[in-house]
C-alpha cells in the first residue's frame, strides 16, 4: 500500500512585495504550502492574518515551531545570512531569495551549517524560468543560428531605484546585486566555458549610495563574449537580448517576447551585395542581404517541461530530484560579481581568470 505524500509546511520570513508574491508562486505546488509568516512590519503581519496565515510575533518563535520544516528567506540582502544559519540550526529546510548574500565567502558559510545539520539548502534563482530566457537557451542548444559567438543580455529602465533599502549600501542595493544576479546567472547557464576576462563600469548618475546601473564585458575561454548591462535612467531601451550566431542573429526586444531569428538560406547562393546610398557615401559592406538570402523566422516558444522551483525543492528533500539551481552556481556568480566589482573598482580589464 502506497504511503500518501508529505504536505511540507513553510513559513516566509519578510511579506514584503516578494515575499507575498511567494505565496502566489507556492500554490500550485502540491506538497508546499504556506502556513504562516513573519514580518518586522506592522502592516504585513496584519495582511498576512488577514489572508488566514499564521502570524509569529519573533524569529525565534518560528524556528522553534516544530510543525514548520521550511523557512522562506524573503528580507534585505544584509540579513539573509544570519536567518539562514539560524533557521538550518533549527532543523528547518531553506529557501532564500536572491543575491543568497552579499559576498561568496558568506554563502560558504551557509552551505557548511545546511551539510552539518543534513537539510536542503536552496536559493531561488527564479529567472531561470523566465520565457525570454528558456527560448534564448534554445536557439543557442539548438544552433538555430549556427554558432554562437557573441550575446547581448539587458533590462533597462527609467525610473531609477525604488525608494527603499536597494539604495543603500549595508543592505545590500545595487542594481549589479538586484538586477546583475539574474542575468549573469542566466549567461552562466548558457555556456559550459571558464570565463577569460571581465571589464566593467558602475552607473551612479543618481547619486545613491550604490550603483545605479552597470555595463559588463565578459569574455569566455571558448571565445563567446558577452555584454551584460542594467540601467534604471534609459527612457529609450535596447533590445532584452542580442545575439549573434555564425548563420544568423536573434533578437527578444521584450518582456512581451517581440522577436525574430534571421538566418543564411542555404537554398539561395550568397552574392556579391550592390552598394547602397549612406549618408554622403556609398557602402556595400553595410548593405542589408537581398530578401532571398536570408530567412525570417519566429523565436518560438519554450517547452513547458521544466519542473517548478518549489516541486523540485520538495522532491530535493525527499532524495528523488537534483537540485535545479545548485550552490556552486549560485556561489560562482556571486564570485562573477565580485570581480565585477573589482574590475570597475580598479577601471582595468580582469585576465587570466579561472571563473
Amino acid at each position: 500500500m502506497q504511503m500518501e505524500q508529505k504536505t511540507y509546511s513553510l513559513v516566509i520570513v519578510g511579506f514584503g512585495g516578494m515575499g507575498s508574491y511567494h505565496v502566489q508562486l507556492i500554490e500550485p505546488c502540491e506538497h508546499l504550502s504556506v502556513t504562516g509568516v513573519y514580518d518586522l512590519v506592522d502592516y504585513r503581519m496584519e495582511l498576512a492574518a488577514a489572508k488566514g496565515f499564521k502570524t509569529y510575533d519573533s524569529l525565534e518563535a518560528v524556528l522553534s515551531d516544530e510543525t514548520v520544516d521550511v523557512v522562506l528567506i524573503a528580507t534585505p540582502n544584509d540579513v539573509h545570512k544570519s536567518i539562514a544559519i539560524q533557521a538550518l540550526k533549527s532543523g528547518k529546510h531553506v529557501i532564500c531569495e536572491k543575491p543568497v548574500t552579499i559576498t561568496s565567502a558568506d554563502l560558504l558559510d551557509i552551505l557548511a551549517v545546511a551539510e552539518e545539520e543534513k537539510r536542503i539548502f536552496m536559493v531561488h534563482q527564479n529567472r531561470r524560468w523566465d520565457e525570454d530566457f528558456l527560448i534564448i537557451q534554445d536557439i543557442i542548444q539548438k544552433k538555430k543560428i549556427g554558432e554562437t559567438f557573441h550575446l547581448e543580455s539587458r533590462v533597462q529602465g527609467a525610473n531609477g531605484i525604488p525608494g527603499d533599502w536597494r539604495q543603500l549600501q549595508a543592505y545590500g542595493g545595487g542594481m549589479l546585486l538586484d538586477w546583475g544576479v539574474h542575468l549573469l546567472d542566466q549567461l552562466l547557464l548558457l555556456t559550459g566555458s571558464k570565463i577569460d576576462s571581465v571589464s566593467a563600469e558602475l552607473s551612479t548618475i543618481l547619486c545613491t549610495e550604490v550603483d545605479d546601473g552597470f555595463t559588463s564585458n565578459i569574455r569566455f575561454k571558448d571565445g563567446l563574449t558577452a555584454v551584460i548591462e542594467v540601467g534604471t535612467t534609459n527612457f529609450i531601451k535596447l533590445p532584452r537580448w542580442y545575439v549573434k550566431g555564425t548563420e544568423g542573429t536573434a533578437i527578444i526586444r521584450d518582456w512581451d517576447l517581440s522577436g525574430e531569428i534571421v538566418v543564411n538560406n542555404p537554398d539561395v547562393i550568397k552574392v556579391e551585395p550592390k552598394p547602397i546610398q549612406a549618408g554622403q557615401g556609398l557602402t556595400k559592406t553595410m548593405a542589408p542581404p537581398s530578401e532571398e538570402s536570408t530567412l525570417r523566422l519566429p523565436i518560438g516558444k519554450p517547452e513547458s517541461t521544466k519542473q517548478s522551483f518549489y516541486d523540485n525543492f520538495v522532491s530535493v528533500i525527499e532524495g528523488k530530484s537534483e537540485p535545479l539551481v545548485k550552490n556552486d552556481e549560485v556561489h560562482r556568480v556571486l564570485r562573477l560579481i565580485e570581480t565585477i566589482f573589482e574590475a570597475a573598482e580598479k577601471q582595468v580589464i580582469l585576465k587570466g581568470l579561472e571563473l
